[in-house]
């Protein structure tokens, strides 16, 4: 019996990330783009990483250019293993 997947709090133990949904072009994933600012260790110059992660979005109503809370979890598929738990801001 497959386990359901949760979308509610993190636990401790999860990680959780905050991004822009940059994809939704998926049945009920979506890619979320999360920018971190890195310093330059030799010229002092700030840098923006971005890494993108795809997420699992049950209800699939989020779209390009919301900000959502994503948590880490349980692989669901090859490239899927995280779950966006919220909405933080919907575009408008």
């Amino acid at each position: 019996m497959m386990s359901e997947i949760k979308t509610g709090e993190a636990s401790a133990t999860q990680r959780q990330l905050v991004g822009r949904v940059v994809s939704n072009k998926m049945t009920k994933s979506v890619v979320v783009a999360v920018e971190s600012r890195v310093r330059h260790p030799v010229y002092d110059k700030f840098l923006t990483k971005t890494r993108r992660f795809v997420c699992h979005d049950e209800t699939n109503e989020l779209l390009e250019g919301d900000v959502v809370e994503i948590v880490e979890g349980r692989p669901i598929s090859k490239t899927k293993s995280w779950v966006v738990s919220k909405l933080i801001k919907r575009l408008a």
